[in-house]
């Protein structure tokens, strides 16, 4: 994946907008001064381990996971649309739609990605365009203007 160029100070840190980001491309800033400290270049954050996929599970146990995984995603724009997502559709999925979404929401090592891609900020690889995320798009535009203030009680 091609070095991503940071744009903004978010949280101490540049938040990288197009790739990931290494030691050697975030600036801390400095508490003492408006001077970022560079990192050293050779230092990088260790890649997420892979997700692995779940062999044998039981439809009505991944529908659960699925569910819970939707709501518990460290930040709240994709825990809202996810969970909002999820409570609408989640059941009425097949096991092959079920599986995509698994993927689609476990596999991406980072939740902003997810969040551009379904929000239409920058456009959804290969990969990961299908019905699921089509059906996700759509979710989000709301065009129905549901209100969507909070996530939704729990079955």
């Amino acid at each position: 994946m091609a070095k991503r160029m940071c744009s903004a100070v978010w949280a101490g840190f540049l938040r990288c907008k197009t790739a990931k980001p290494t030691f050697s491309n975030i600036r801390l800033m400095s508490s003492e001064s408006d001077q970022p400290n560079i990192i050293h270049p050779m230092m990088e954050i260790p890649p997420i381990p892979p997700y692995p996929e779940k062999l044998n599970e039981p439809v009505e146990e991944r529908r659960a996971r699925l569910l819970y995984q939707s709501r518990k995603r460290g930040m709240s724009e994709n825990g809202l649309l996810l969970s909002t997502f999820a409570s609408k559709y989640l059941n009425g999925f097949d096991e092959r739609q079920l599986k995509m979404y698994d993927h689609l929401i476990n596999q991406p090592d980072n939740d902003w990605d997810i969040y551009y891609w379904i929000t239409g900020v920058e456009p959804t690889p290969p990969e990961y365009e299908n019905e699921i995320m089509d059906l996700l798009k759509e979710h989000t535009k709301n065009d129905n203007r549901e209100e969507r203030l909070r996530q939704p009680d729990l079955p």
